[in-house]
């Protein structure tokens, strides 16, 4: 189910991505960047052509086709300020795969969101509506999975991630399409079952 899938991530450049983590005193942007590094290494085997990267905070940058030498660009050129806009980002990465899906040019497969994000998001309530309506539009649950992928240790986050991992269905969602990890999480699997996870949930 990884092959002949399109892949998407979506990385939080908000402002508190810049605070460092014990114990290694490394920021979380440096972390995601090693994370996001790892991940579009691991999605290049799968997706040749590359994958799409999204960068927000409160606005949002979008690049295609991205290979794993050319995130390392994107990271050096961004910095970590603003606020944590998720709903439109989402939204704008779910839609675009609906109009290609319409327009027959998505893989056979499906796509996979990653978003790495360290924080809650300005608005929790919108971002479980980008979703809720997002499966209303799926024929099958695998077509499309978003893997929410929690860096550092804000438990407020923590909580709503893990919200959106298990309570969507009973808030009227038609399939279970959001799958968590933390960082710890993913120490012990490898990065093929942390998106194996993403579709599977």
């Amino acid at each position: 189910m990884a092959q002949d899938r399109d892949y998407t991530l979506i990385i939080d450049k908000s402002g508190s991505m810049s605070t460092p983590e014990p114990p290694s005193g490394r920021s979380r942007w440096e972390t995601a960047q090693e994370s996001t590094l790892a991940l579009a290494r691991k999605c290049e085997q799968f997706d040749p052509d590359g994958i799409t990267l999204y960068l927000f905070s409160g606005r949002f940058k979008r690049f295609d086709d991205v290979t794993a030498s050319k995130v390392a660009q994107i990271f050096q050129e961004n910095d970590p300020s603003g606020t944590t806009n998720l709903a439109d980002v989402l939204k704008h990465a779910v839609d675009n795969y609906f109009q290609r899906k319409a327009a027959g040019a998505t893989k056979a497969n499906g796509e996979t969101i990653l978003v790495i994000t360290d924080g809650e998001p300005d608005d929790r309530k919108a971002v479980m509506r980008v979703i809720i309506e997002a499966t209303r539009h799926m024929e099958r649950d695998e077509e499309l999975a978003i893997s929410f992928i929690q860096i550092g240790a804000d438990q407020t986050a923590t909580r709503f991630l893990k919200a959106l991992d298990d309570e969507l269905q009973s808030a009227g969602a038609k399939f279970d399409i959001c799958d968590t990890v933390t960082l710890d999480d993913m120490e012990g699997m490898t990065l093929t079952e942390v998106l194996l996870n993403a579709i599977n949930d």
